[in-house]
């Protein structure tokens, strides 16, 4: 608004000054030609004295107005009585048309000026000149006082700038006022949110009569407090877990330990206990390993390549450590991929997931019962799907089975065994990997992982 106030004074002092000028330049100007005019007539000195100082610009003594007549030569012809003493400067010697300028007086007084330059026809009392005479170049300076004039236009100085003063603070108010008015909500939400203590996450924003341009603010505040406060349960569920987790085999540890210590013990007892907490140690540590890598997937910290895979082999591969503890409990396992699919993906992470899936599933498959897993090429992606036999889940808990430490065994009887993180770290390591993994239940008590490898390019060798 002040840049704006500023133009707009600018163009107002411009046009009323150049109004003003031009008014005064016409008076300037009317009153040269009429000299000229005059001069045309007579050429005669005392008669020429006369007939100008009847002119009203001459009478006018509060403004006064001179003239000053130059001949031939730069000879003096005539000049008004009130310059007395004093001469006009000759202006625009070699210009066609009046040419106007300003100066000062010795008394400091603003004086605008025009210089005209005509050309004299003297004539006789029939309007006939006389035959010997010939036309005369003359040069003529007419100035007038212009103390009213500056006046006038310092005054304007000072309206605008009192004007444009008062519409700027009146316009501070009145934003001042507007926007604190508009502001009112935001404030009301700020406050809210300064209320929020970090130990309480369930409050939420509820300002009143909100603007239709601050409620998506508030939606979108109550949004983020609604998914601050899942991360936070989480993180706290997830830190009991890993307590709970870790406090069982360690007190599986301490327990047999100090059983071990009360008495002496053959070297073969020592060792059938120091086996036992090899494998706590080896549970604890595949439990610490997982975590590890959990904290790296959220973190973006894994480096991710890209191989050429078979996936029969690589199943075939993953398969290979739990293939004697299921003939054991007589469970078929069933292959279907070909010989020749191939995709593009990371190896080691790829492994990871299959072996994962492979592991949890030879855990919960029932005896005698079945594993199959099949794969296929769709629309240059590959799928690859574990299913195993023996699942009492319901479809709910389905929709759990990727959360870190969730159990189907709420009252976690196989502690120590099983900490709940293989299918968690699946989903997040198939979704670092631009696939995804879903979990469903068939007809027949058959859990099924079913793995989209994405983007992945799949190809026949």
């Amino acid at each position: 608004m002040l840049l704006l106030l500023a133009a707009l004074s600018l163009i107002v002092y411009g046009t009323i000054r150049r109004a003003l000028f031009a008014q005064f330049d016409a008076g300037l100007e009317s009153t040269a030609q009429l000299i000229a005019a005059v001069i045309g007539q007579d050429v005669d000195e005392v008669e020429l004295g006369l007939e100008v100082q009847q002119m009203p610009e001459f009478r006018d003594i509060t403004h006064e107005a001179y003239f000053q007549l130059w001949g031939p030569d730069e000879v003096v012809w005539a000049k008004s009585p009130t310059l007395r003493t004093e001469d006009l400067w000759r202006i625009g010697d070699n210009a066609a048309s009046p040419v106007f300028t300003d100066w000062h007086d010795r008394g400091g007084r603003p004086l605008r000026a025009i210089g005209l330059r005509f050309v004299a026809r003297p004539a006789d009392k029939d309007g006939k000149p006389p035959p010997k005479m010939s036309p005369t170049t003359m040069r003529l300076t007419v100035a007038r006082d212009a103390t009213e004039l500056h006046s006038q236009l310092r005054f304007l100085q000072w309206l605008l700038l009192m004007a444009s003063a008062g519409v700027t603070a009146l316009s501070l108010f009145i934003a001042a006022v507007v926007v604190r008015h508009g502001l009112a909500p935001l404030t009301a939400i700020a406050a809210q949110i300064e209320a929020i203590r970090a130990d309480d996450l369930t409050a939420r924003i509820e300002a009143r009569h909100t603007p239709s341009e601050i409620a998506p603010i508030k939606d979108r505040l109550n949004d983020l407090l609604q998914r601050l406060q899942a991360s936070f349960q989480r993180e706290q569920r997830f830190t009991a877990d890993v307590a709970h987790e870790l406090r069982t085999p360690l007190a599986g540890l301490r327990s047999t330990m100090e059983v071990t210590l009360l008495r002496s013990r053959e070297s073969r007892e020592y060792q059938t206990v120091l086996s036992d907490c090899l494998g706590i140690v080896q549970n604890m540590q595949t439990m610490v390993n997982n975590l590890l890598m959990l904290a790296r997937l959220e973190a973006h910290q894994i480096t991710l390549r890209r191989d050429r895979i078979l996936l029969a082999d690589l199943v075939d591969t993953c398969w290979r450590p739990f293939a004697e503890p299921a003939r054991q409990r007589q469970i078929t396992f069933e292959s279907t991929l070909s010989d020749d699919l191939t995709c593009l993906c990371d190896l080691d992470n790829l492994s990871m997931v299959v072996s994962n899936l492979l592991a949890n599933a030879s855990e919960y498959t029932d005896n005698g019962g079945r594993i199959r897993v099949v794969a296929q090429a769709t629309a240059g992606h590959a799928e690859l799907t574990i299913a195993n036999t023996g699942c009492s889940l319901t479809q709910e808990q389905i929709a759990q089975v990727f959360d870190c430490f969730w159990r189907g065994d709420s009252s976690r009887r196989d502690g120590g065994l099983h900490c709940g993180l293989g299918l968690a770290l699946v989903q997040r390591l198939m979704t670092a990997l631009g696939g995804s993994a879903t979990a469903e239940l068939q007809a027949g008590g058959i859990f099924a992982v079913r793995l989209d490898l994405g983007p992945c390019a799949t190809e026949r060798r």
